[in-house]
């Protein structure tokens, strides 16, 4: 008996089946979806979750929450009013907590985000 294995690669994901997955779901859930994920990322680069102090890392964070407020902006026609306002309240949660965690606070209008949302003030 010759010993081919029937199943190569039993450990690598299985492209054509996540394609088909994907095309399955609608761009809005698929928006959301990442718009919760920088979010959460956030968060936890701000230092907002249980180990605090342990993630936080105020230069990532800027760079999540930047990037969430492009995406938002962007995306803002594209996602019902349904999903924008409590993502676009995450997002002003997130800019007044990076602020307050800051040692030396950006000016108003110069935060992360701020360029797409205009000026945060805590």
């Amino acid at each position: 008996m010759s010993e081919t294995p029937q199943n190569e690669s039993t450990d690598s994901p299985d492209f054509e089946s996540m394609t088909r997955d994907i095309a399955e779901v609608p761009a809005v859930e698929v928006i959301v979806t990442v718009a919760v994920n920088l979010m959460s990322a956030a968060a936890v680069k701000l230092g907002l979750t249980e180990e605090g102090e342990e993630h936080k890392d105020l230069d990532e964070a800027r760079k999540l929450i930047h990037a969430l407020a492009g995406l938002l902006d962007a995306g803002a026609t594209e996602v019902s009013s349904f999903h924008a306002a409590p993502l676009r309240d995450g997002l002003k949660s997130l800019q007044l907590a990076f602020r307050e965690a800051s040692l030396i606070p950006d000016e108003p209008g110069q935060g992360p985000g701020e360029k797409y949302t205009g000026p945060v003030y805590g």
